[in-house]
């Protein structure tokens, strides 16, 4: 019987070239790796976790420990989710084919598939694309719009519902 030619773990092995042989150190003079084997001299560099921070000042007051003091949270230290409002995208021309009975919201955008997730709200963007044109009447509820878009829907006819 033929053997077939299965995938086993004992064969698998890195690409070639993608594991760089690892340096040994203390193998002689030839090696250039001896004594103090990369270390350096002798010291705090050479313990690990040694040395000096990002922010040592050479013993002068630290930049940060100079600043007057603050109370409460800096909106640039933390990170972008805490503070910033995602909103989801949506193009005009996206909105060409929609039905004019539908009133425009950020769940019914969802249902139609035009976006995957409301995130912190939603806006609509005056990009537009030849050929394509917004039905009359449309109906717009709890979406932000740009200043493109609110002219383009008020010149056909939209009915826009501020939030």
């Amino acid at each position: 019987m033929a053997e077939k030619n299965i995938l086993k773990l004992d064969s698998v092995t890195p690409a070639p070239g993608s594991r760089p042989k690892r340096q040994r150190i203390g193998r002689g003079h030839g090696s250039g790796m001896v004594k103090t084997g990369g270390e350096g001299g002798k010291g705090q560099t050479v313990r690990s976790g040694g040395g000096k921070g990002p922010a040592f000042e050479g013993g002068q007051t630290p930049w940060a420990r100079r600043l007057p003091h603050r109370r409460g949270y800096s909106q640039k230290a933390r990170d972008i989710g805490h503070f910033r409002t995602r909103l989801a995208v949506v193009n005009l021309h996206q909105l060409a084919q929609w039905d004019a009975s539908l009133v425009i919201t950020p769940d019914s955008l969802v249902e139609r598939g035009v976006i995957s997730s409301p995130r912190d709200g939603v806006k609509i963007l005056g990009t537009a694309r030849p050929g394509k044109t917004l039905p009359t009447g449309l109906q717009l509820r709890d979406v932000l719009l740009s200043r493109t878009a609110r002219e383009a829907l008020v010149a056909a006819g939209a009915h826009i519902e501020e939030a």
